[in-house]
């Protein structure tokens, strides 16, 4: 599955960025995810879904220095003001905070029983801390966990990924072209993405995106920054790729060793 992501936006490139959402809602991309720290990003996505709103699974995300139980609930209320709805499908603690566990849920449930959000999840969480908020939050609660995952960050599928398919917990991939890294066309790896991307008459970036979302748990947010990328983005899913084709990816990115901390941006 793939969805869209949102990031800063200053005011000369809104209007693209306000299109390309439209035009990625057009071509059922109806997952879209912002955040509170992305500056006016809130404000873009709520132009952009307005009278819309139906059509759209909607997430944003707490920062940490917000995370009490009380500042959770407030921080959620800006974020509703901005997008213009009443509600949010999922509400995420961007990353572990200094807030406990315990006081960040407690707000995630009491904006859950307001009918202000209808799940909750977390952002940028290691095997460690999904252990300590599944303890906390209790079975079948964590909706989702959103992590760094391109072809050049692979770390999730040492532990994280694992244990997420096994809790039942959706693995959301934000960045999964790198952080202005996407491989080059006369790189290894890209002459390997080329050929493939070739054979079937799509783009180097939409079989990277098929390769990341070949686990059934797993689902990607693309930003895009004009229509149409967010239309080579939706592409992405009528795009198949053989048993043979996904080895060939696999070693032209290897995993690496897993690090002492999941990476995140």
């Amino acid at each position: 599955m793939i969805g869209q992501g949102t990031w800063y936006i200053d005011d000369a490139n809104r209007p693209r960025a306000v299109a390309a959402l439209r035009r990625g809602l057009d071509l059922g991309m109806t997952h879209i995810d912002t955040a509170e720290m992305y500056g006016d990003a809130e404000l873009v996505v709520g132009e952009a879904i307005a009278r819309r709103r139906d059509e759209v699974f909607l997430v944003s995300k707490v920062l940490p220095s917000n995370a009490s139980r009380n500042g959770t609930i407030a921080a959620c209320e800006r974020s509703l003001a901005r997008l213009g709805t009443d509600r949010l499908d999922c509400y995420l603690l961007h990353w572990p905070g200094s807030h406990p566990l315990e006081e960040t849920f407690a707000g995630f449930e009491r904006l859950r029983e307001q009918g202000k959000i209808l799940s909750w999840g977390v952002s940028n969480f290691d095997v460690a801390d999904l252990e300590a908020a599944w303890k906390v939050g209790g079975k079948g609660r964590i909706a989702c966990n959103q992590v760094l995952y391109h072809l050049g960050e692979r770390a999730i599928e040492h532990a994280v990924l694992p244990w997420c398919v096994e809790h039942g917990v959706a693995v959301v991939a934000y960045s999964p072209f790198g952080h202005g890294d996407f491989p080059g066309p006369r790189t290894p790896g890209g002459l390997v993405m080329e050929d493939i991307a070739a054979s079937h008459g799509a783009t180097a970036r939409q079989v990277a995106l098929r390769f990341l979302v070949r686990h059934p748990s797993v689902f990607a947010i693309p930003k895009a920054s004009s229509v149409e990328h967010a239309a080579e983005n939706a592409g992405t899913g009528a795009l198949r790729l053989t048993d043979a084709e996904l080895a060939r990816i696999d070693a032209a990115f290897p995993l690496g060793p897993r690090p002492s901390r999941l990476p995140m941006l």
